[in-house]
């Protein structure tokens, strides 16, 4: 180690950074220098930023600004980072992380490790079976708002390394980069898309939200997903109560709950036989809502749980439709799934992880596809529904494990099953 350096950051440190953004992948930033193109001089890239951090002198670069498209046909802007900024932010997550991890609320399961987003949709299902009553409440431009001194607070809060800080304030007021080159100047909010904002986020909401939960509402179980979260009250006197609390708590602490998107939520069934104008609600991709389900015995029975929502399922059939099939008829079949298997099988794991059947539909989508992929491909089959049907049957049961989906639309036989 440098003597001269006055921050102590082991060299190793920045190298396991590096392999970490790696295996992320990841875009390249306003530099257009990929992970490739980076490694081509990575000891000397690799140096830099030790150099420069070690120094002190490392001052990040704008982030590249990318609009995403919403479903309600707005946009959401992402923040991408460079190459050597996603490593100096590593940098700082792989130091500061193990020190607020252990603190962080059992309940908060956005970005950590350990946890993930269908560990939340499990435990809001066993509550909403034990609580009769929901807050599903969303908060407005989280990202875009939060207020850099009530997160540098928070922060200080948990560690008083210098040079963390230092970096952390850098990246906080780090500028956006248009496509057309202008600079955002940022006075609050983090950008997403920054490897260090979600751990930000979390930092900021352990402290603005639960935390004080903790200490206020004890009584109250919840789950949060960064800015998207569930709270389980007993009555619906309950939920205002706590509803009108949740607003001026976040309203203190600079940020708003969205007033179109959270609702008070009765959570009916078998044995909850009232009425409500809110009766479902949607929470990571799944619609929580009364359904019909079989216990153990066979025996039918409404109860409240989630499958997957119309809007993920949308987006999962805009997603088949961008793959065109019908147009890869120079493609084998084995080709195909070698392509998008991994991404289907990411959905079953997903969606199907509560109330599978729900997803079947969706899952026939790729199978029409598929189908008529065959006849398009084999001319010999072209006009000839049931024989393309037919030899796609026969390749599945050969192949059964070829295409993730096949197991649940299709029957022994091979021919599509009901669902």
């Amino acid at each position: 180690m440098d003597k001269a350096k006055p921050y102590l950051i082991p060299k190793q440190l920045v190298m396991d950074a590096y392999q970490r953004v790696k295996a992320n992948k990841g875009a390249a930033g306003i530099d257009d220098v990929t992970i490739q193109e980076f490694e081509k001089d990575l000891k000397n890239n690799l140096y830099k930023i030790w150099n420069r951090m070690s120094s002190g002198t490392y001052f990040p670069p704008a982030v590249k600004a990318v609009a995403i498209p919403k479903s309600n046909g707005g946009t959401r802007i992402l923040g991408i980072p460079t190459v050597p900024d996603r490593v100096a932010q590593t940098v700082v997550k792989m130091v500061l992380e193990p020190i607020v991890e252990p603190k962080f609320h059992s309940d908060s399961y956005g970005y950590r490790p350990g946890k993930s987003a269908l560990d939340a949709v499990g435990m809001a299902r066993k509550r909403c079976w034990k609580y009769d009553w929901c807050i599903d409440y969303d908060i407005k431009g989280f990202f875009d708002n939060l207020d850099h001194c009530l997160v540098m607070k928070a922060v200080k809060h948990h560690t008083d390394s210098k040079w963390v800080l230092l970096y952390v304030e850098r990246w906080l007021k780090a500028p956006l980069q248009k496509e057309d080159g202008t600079l955002v100047q940022r006075d609050r909010g983090t950008p997403q898309g920054g490897v260090i904002s979600p751990l930000l986020a979390n930092i900021f909401m352990h402290h603005t939200f639960d935390d004080w939960m903790r200490r206020n509402f004890p009584q109250i179980p919840f789950e949060r997903y960064a800015d998207d979260g569930l709270a389980h009250c007993s009555s619906y006197q309950q939920a205002q109560l706590v509803l009108e609390a949740m607003k001026k708590r976040l309203q203190e602490c600079g940020l708003e709950i969205h007033p179109d998107k959270t609702r008070i939520v009765y959570c009916k069934d078998e044995d909850r036989r009232k009425s409500h104008e809110h009766e479902k609600f949607d929470f990571l991709g799944f619609t929580f809502r009364p359904r019909l389900s079989k216990n153990k015995w066979g025996k039918q029975f409404v109860n409240f749980t989630p499958a997957i929502s119309n809007k993920a399922a949308q987006a999962i059939r805009d997603e088949i439709r961008s793959w065109q099939l019908h147009l890869r008829s120079d493609k084998r079949i084995d080709d195909i799934a070698r392509m998008f298997n991994a991404q289907i099988r990411g959905w079953i794991n997903y969606y199907g992880a509560f109330y599978k059947s729900a997803l079947y539909p969706v899952l026939k989508t790729i199978e029409k596809d598929l189908i008529t992929w065959t006849r398009r491909k084999y001319k010999r089959l072209k006009g000839h529904q049931k024989r393309a049907e037919y030899w796609l049957g026969r390749i599945a049961l050969r192949e059964p494990n070829m295409f993730a989906h096949w197991r649940y639309v299709r029957s022994p036989v091979g021919k599509m099953g009901a669902g």
